[in-house]
């Protein structure tokens, strides 16, 4: 390996671990995990079928958790450590950052492990590729290899969304997915039933990501993967229009999104911060209807008509 990664191990009072992990997210778009052995009897036994826990985990601290951020050898770990800083301080969580040099293969190794089948709204099962063939309860599969690109169903914005598209897609549909990441919404969108997706990111790796999971579940005739800034490149109009960002981007996205949208399309928003809420609720409010919205745990999901 040329170049390492940077870790930064953030360690928080457990109850915070979540809200604190929420806040990682935010700084880079890929490779967090988060470790809380606050419920591991109950984990280990609801998840693995197990009640024999090795010595070691038995061990963990119960009253903390770690987040762990991995930055990649072109951005700045300091710059990351001191935006954690910041908004850690800002929420009063109680917070240490440490950091170490780290081997790419190493922190894709580590939050494997943590990345299981999911089951996500009434009809889909996300299942990494890593993971063998099981009982499906009916669900549709979708077979993800994240990468090094966002979006794999554990964090609240994408299963949000997915959850919105489940309601909102229909068959033979056109579906635009703005900074979509691995091309989990995407091909989501076309497992239930949309005709044709366009996913369009400004970070090559993750177009990549994309069209390989594409493959994966056998869209691919359907799936064109777009390397561009937001809807730089994007040409057309679509039944439905997805965006998984942040909000500041959703605000901007929001000005020109109409001119992509079919008349009684439906334009879906998630990675919005509750805090945020109402400024993009501000940008929507003179050409949009809010006619959907979805919450969990500080994170807000909106899907919006044009009036």
């Amino acid at each position: 390996m040329d170049h390492d990664w940077t870790e930064l191990i953030v360690t928080v009072p457990v109850a915070q671990v979540d809200r604190a992990g929420d806040i990682a997210q935010m700084v880079v778009p890929y490779g967090i995990y988060i470790e809380d052995y606050s419920h591991l009897e109950q984990e280990a036994w609801e998840i693995a079928r197990i009640d024999l826990i090795d010595q070691e985990l038995l061990e963990k601290d119960r009253t903390v958790g770690l987040v762990h951020v991995y930055i990649s050898p072109q951005e700045n770990p300091g710059e990351a450590a001191s935006f954690l800083e910041e908004r850690y301080r800002a929420c009063g969580i109680p917070f240490t950052i440490s950091m170490q040099n780290c081997a790419q293969e190493d922190w894709i190794n580590n939050w494997k492990q943590y990345f299981h089948p999911i089951p996500v709204g009434k009809k889909l099962l996300i299942r990494p590729n890593w993971e063998e063939a099981g009982e499906t309860g009916g669900r549709t599969v979708l077979h993800l290899e994240p990468g090094l690109a966002f979006g794999t169903g554990t964090h609240e914005t994408t299963r949000l969304c997915l959850e919105l598209l489940e309601q909102y897609v229909t068959s033979g549909c056109d579906v635009l997915d703005v900074g979509c990441g691995s091309g989990i919404l995407s091909v989501a969108a076309l497992l239930l039933g949309a005709g044709r997706a366009v996913g369009v990111d400004i970070d090559e790796l993750a177009v990549k990501t994309a069209r390989e999971n594409a493959r994966l579940n056998g869209v691919t005739d359907r799936f064109t993967a777009i390397c561009g800034d937001l809807t730089q490149k994007v040409t057309g109009t679509y039944r439905v229009v997805v965006a998984n960002i942040v909000a500041d981007v959703i605000l901007s996205l929001t000005r020109d999104i109409p001119q992509y949208l079919d008349p009684d399309a439906v334009y879906l928003m998630s990675g919005i911060i509750d805090t945020r809420e109402q400024d993009v609720l501000s940008a929507l409010a003179p050409r949009f209807e809010v006619v959907d919205r979805r919450c969990e745990r500080g994170w807000v999901a909106l899907a919006a008509k044009c009036r």
